[in-house]
């Protein structure tokens, strides 16, 4: 689909005649129109020119977010390319969520790693500013036959620290080993245990601690 032109207050690229050796830069769009009346954000120059917006596609966006999926468009230039582990903005009718892509479904439900976005069906994609962690807490007594499981809920840039001791609401526990998600940017191993690894809330399947409360501890 083509892309409307500006609105009054968008900001767009364009050639300044008063900064003509900077290129394009940065111009506020005062009036809208065939020929748009803009103000250079370097110079503050005020100008006609005709801004033609570049042509871009709708695009299938399936979102995750814990154990639901909701599906929503985006707009993209067609040229663009994408990749698994890539991550963008979205606007659903829910939220704005940032979003990473797990997934890159083509033609005839092929999947692959990347593409450009002419040739997309449908991205695939997990929620990744707020997610909710599942926590391994063992007692401190080590008997991991009295282990249990919890979920926190953080920002996805929240860092879970091994050697690190964190509280959330009534729990309190030192970490003691994280599982790295598949879809995660490179890290070392799988598995990071050693003082000091660190992995963000979005890209951690699994945290491993051990309990800290004051509070003894009972299996029941």
């Amino acid at each position: 689909m083509t892309h409307p032109g500006p609105d009054a207050g968008d900001r767009v690229a364009l050639a300044c005649p008063s900064c003509a050796d900077a290129g394009t830069t940065v111009h506020e769009v005062l009036k809208p129109g065939g020929h748009v009346t803009v103000r250079c954000t370097e110079c503050g120059h005020v100008h006609k020119e005709r801004y033609d917006p570049p042509r871009e596609v709708e695009l299938d966006v399936v979102v995750s977010q814990d154990d639901e999926s909701l599906s929503t468009t985006m707009d993209a230039p067609p040229a663009d390319a994408v990749e698994v582990g890539d991550e963008f903005v979205v606007d659903t009718p829910e939220a704005i969520m940032q979003v990473r892509v797990t997934s890159i479904e083509v033609d005839d439900d092929t999947r692959v790693e990347a593409a450009t976005i002419e040739d997309v069906e449908t991205l695939w994609t997990r929620a990744v500013d707020n997610v909710r962690v599942n926590v391994t807490v063992h007692p401190n007594d080590g008997r991991d036959d009295a282990s249990r499981s919890i979920t926190v809920s953080v920002p996805g840039d929240h860092e879970f620290v091994v050697g690190e001791t964190t509280e959330f609401a009534d729990e309190e526990f030192e970490i003691t080993g994280v599982h790295v998600r598949e879809d995660a940017p490179a890290y070392r191993f799988e598995k990071l245990d050693h003082e000091g690894d660190s992995v963000f809330a979005k890209d951690t399947k699994r945290v491993y601690a051990r309990d800290v409360t004051s509070a003894a501890w009972s299996a029941w």
